[in-house]
């Protein structure tokens, strides 16, 4: 069960990123500044940040809470990463704890 958690934790993201780019085009090109790089690596690494980063842009650029929850997004998409890490640390027998 928890590695199916896992698992939509890391597809779910990606899939309404892409969702949403094929329904709304302009929003992103607009977001964007009609680049790809910059979202394709959102997409990539920082699904979350990508999202939050999205919905939160207006034409004059992201508020406070915007910025916020932006912040909180990739404070969680770091955690994706560093999670596993620290939560298999015991079962290495050469890690040094200090």
């Amino acid at each position: 069960m928890n590695c199916m958690i896992a698992l939509l934790g890391l597809i779910v993201p990606r899939v309404l990123i892409a969702v949403w780019w094929l329904a709304d085009p302009a929003r992103w090109n607009q977001t964007f500044s009609g680049g790809v790089v910059l979202p394709a690596l959102g997409f990539l690494f920082l699904p979350w940040t990508t999202i939050m980063y999205v919905l939160f842009w207006s034409t004059t650029g992201l508020d406070v809470i915007g910025w916020l929850l932006v912040f909180i997004a990739f404070v969680g998409d770091i955690g994706t990463y560093g999670g596993g890490f620290l939560g298999n640390r015991d079962r290495v027998s050469n890690y040094r704890q200090t």
